[in-house]
């Protein structure tokens, strides 16, 4: 299968994300890798942008879709069987559903859905359960649109925070092929 795998700078889970994208290049998948601004550009306490972007390169064995320009073809090419976006920002999510397509990540979701294939959404927010709950409904109901089953990441200190979970990552996206949602969502 041919999988877009975009980026967003939910930066503690990179090292995670690494893994699971390791996994799908061992089943068998050919991932082509698609990072935000965010992602291309900013050094955290998680690494230097730099090093995770080689790092992608070698595990995919595939170049990195870092523009807009470079992330509209995908849909008229018919490039991918499926997009998954892991990690998600609440930012992304909320360009996502409310039609803004400003990055590579949301350009690359756009020209995907064109085609009316599965877009798989892995949520790492801090404000899932604020602001960024309607955003979650509205894509919850878009034909085509399927979550990485997630859960509150710290009830205690971070009580709006949700995070999927990654290890679910390609059950989801195989499911979504089928145009099913994996069960249990909310964990």
């Amino acid at each position: 299968m041919n999988i877009g795998l975009a980026i967003t700078g939910s930066f503690c889970t990179y090292k995670q994300i690494l893994e699971e994208i390791k996994k799908l290049v061992e089943h068998g998948h050919n991932v082509i890798p698609i990072v935000s601004s965010a992602v291309l550009t900013f050094d955290t306490r998680f690494g230097e942008a730099k090093d995770f972007i080689s790092n992608l390169k070698e595990i995919t064995n595939n170049d990195v879709v870092s523009s807009i320009v470079e992330a509209e073809p995908m849909g008229p090419k018919n490039m991918i069987d499926v997009l998954a976006i892991a990690p998600c920002t609440g930012n992304t999510l909320s360009k996502l559903a409310n039609g803004i397509s400003d990055d590579a990540v949301t350009m690359s979701a756009k020209a995907h859905m064109r085609n009316y294939k599965p877009l798989v959404i892995s949520i790492s927010t801090n404000d899932g359960l604020g602001l960024n709950l309607q955003n979650i409904a509205k894509l919850i109901n878009e034909k085509g649109v399927y979550f990485v089953p997630f859960r509150q990441d710290d009830p205690i200190k971070k009580p709006k925070s949700l995070i999927a979970d990654l290890s679910k990552l390609e059950e989801t996206i195989e499911n979504a092929k089928l145009n099913m949602q994996i069960q249990p969502l909310l964990l």
